[in-house]
C-alpha cells in the first residue's frame, strides 16, 4: 500500500473537495465536507480496498490522512 494511492482512495470518498486540497499533512475532520457520512465511506473503503478494519475510534484519534494511513498500514 503506497501513501499516494491511499490519499488518492481517501479523496474519492468527497464530491465537492478538491483534491488538490487533500496531501498527507491534511486535517481531514477539518475540511468543509467532513461529516460523519463521509467517516463511514472512509471506513468502508479501507475494508473494501485494503481489508483492513477501522473504527469511529480510530478515526477519531487521527488527526492527519497520514495518520489514518498508518493506523491502516499497521494493521495489515
Amino acid at each position: 500500500m503506497e501513501l499516494k494511492d491511499f490519499i488518492e482512495n481517501f479523496a474519492a470518498q468527497f464530491d465537492e473537495t478538491d483534491a488538490a486540497e487533500i496531501q498527507p499533512d491534511t486535517n481531514f475532520k477539518k475540511l468543509g465536507e467532513w461529516s460523519s457520512l463521509i467517516a463511514l465511506s472512509i471506513i468502508a473503503m479501507v475494508d473494501e480496498e485494503y481489508d483492513v478494519r477501522v473504527k469511529g475510534d480510530d478515526i477519531r484519534s487521527a488527526e492527519t490522512i497520514k495518520d489514518l494511513y498508518d493506523i491502516v498500514r499497521n494493521r495489515m
